[in-house]
């Protein structure tokens, strides 16, 4: 009678367990689906949301596969254009000479002529407005000398941003080479890049038509500039950034939106018609406003590290880059927590920008992320003078 009962027990765990792995596994696959789910709608062939301050992505759909990125291309040209700028080498009123290298590209263009000069403001405008690849290649050797010379840094910076499925052989997207292609997720790192670092962009991005003037030889002659990015008619949120198609490229398109202090940077690469990248960058876009939470720390973190064997005793210190995070789960973020770990025992000599430590951030008690906690200054080591100096001081004050 025992081994009947043992038995009968027995089989009832075996089933209690079985329906409650059933559950379990029934479960997470609904959990599973529902994140994935706004994957299953793109028909495109890779696409990838991104939160471009955390470069967290938030929908990835074959995000790594190296394609051909056409005119997307001209994000990397674009971002370049604006370091110049920033370090002061070009200025927005410079006057740039068209080549005939320049003057011969195909595809989109806003024909400028051999001998030609615009302004590089003006060429920013021809090549994020009408993705004109001759603007872009007159751009490119007016600051590195030819275009072979600035695809080099293209390729260059493409590495620093760890953009590891990148390989650019122009600086406008034209060729259909094999061996120039990006990813998805490549495109989404350097658009955040662009528009973190360069939110001027917007107002060359956001620019629906405006009329330049060719002055050459033969007079002048007005071009109409008319932007590629149609959502910019049909939504309030987008804010650009960049299109791109050829035959093997298909249709590519990296959407920036804005909404409630958030930005989204949506990438679509081989759509199959120019409708369906409009369309599921959009739908990308507007679930990330609907399904994401965003949380920017403001506080500067100021403070004193304390130091050894330093002309001053404390250097001061904050965190290199302020602190953002994005997530998608069903949590309150606002309780977020912050706490300063700094290295023991530092010695001088410090360097301004030397890193003292991290300041660590947690939602209850998970650790969510951090952020560098570097010297503001440089504190130079102590030497026998100082430290004699010092000495006499402590001295002085215990006399008196």
């Amino acid at each position: 009678m025992k081994k009947i009962i043992i038995y009968i027990l027995c089989v009832c765990l075996m089933f209690t367990f079985i329906f409650s792995k059933s559950v379990f596994a029934k479960n997470n696959k609904n959990e599973t689906v529902e994140n994935s789910s706004i994957e299953k709608e793109i028909t495109a062939k890779a696409a990838v949301l991104m939160e471009p301050e955390s470069k967290t992505i938030l929908v990835n759909k074959n995000g790594d596969e190296k394609l051909c990125p056409a005119s997307i291309t001209k994000i990397m040209t674009l971002l370049l254009i604006f370091e110049e700028l920033e370090a002061g080498k070009i200025k927005l009123d410079d006057m740039v000479t068209t080549s005939e290298h320049a003057k011969s590209m195909g595809g989109s263009q806003v024909f400028l002529e051999t001998g030609e000069q615009q302004s590089v403001e003006t060429l920013i405008k021809c090549i994020v407005v009408a993705s004109g690849n001759d603007a872009s290649v007159a751009m490119a050797e007016y600051i590195a000398g030819s275009e072979s010379e600035f695809v080099d840094r293209m390729n260059k910076k493409a590495k620093k941003l760890n953009m590891n499925n990148t390989n650019f052989e122009d600086c406008c997207g034209l060729t259909d080479s094999d061996n120039h292609y990006s990813s998805a997720n490549d495109v989404a790192i350097m658009s955040s890049e662009l528009i973190t670092k360069y939110p001027q962009i917007f107002k060359y991005s956001t620019i629906w038509m405006e009329t330049i003037i060719h002055k050459t030889d033969k007079g002048e002659k007005e071009f109409v500039l008319s932007n590629t990015n149609k959502l910019l008619k049909t939504n309030d949120c987008i804010k650009g950034l960049k299109t791109g198609s050829t035959s093997k490229a298909k249709y590519c398109v990296s959407i920036v939106g804005q909404k409630n202090d958030v930005t989204l940077v949506s990438v679509i690469m081989a759509a199959p018609d120019y409708k369906a990248r409009f369309s599921e960058s959009e739908k990308l876009i507007n679930y990330g406003f609907s399904k994401c939470k965003f949380y920017k720390d403001e506080n500067v973190h100021k403070g004193n590290v304390k130091i050894k064997n330093g002309k001053k005793e404390y250097v001061k210190s904050g965190v290199k880059n302020k602190f953002s995070y994005v997530e998608i789960k069903d949590r309150d973020i606002s309780n977020i927590k912050s706490k300063d770990k700094i290295k023991t025992n530092i010695k001088a000599p410090v360097k301004k920008g030397d890193k003292l430590g991290v300041c660590e951030y947690f939602i209850d008690k998970e650790k969510i992320g951090e952020t560098e906690i570097i010297s503001y200054e440089n504190v130079e080591k102590n030497n026998f003078i100082t430290e004699y100096l010092k000495m006499f001081k402590n001295v002085f004050r215990c006399c008196i």
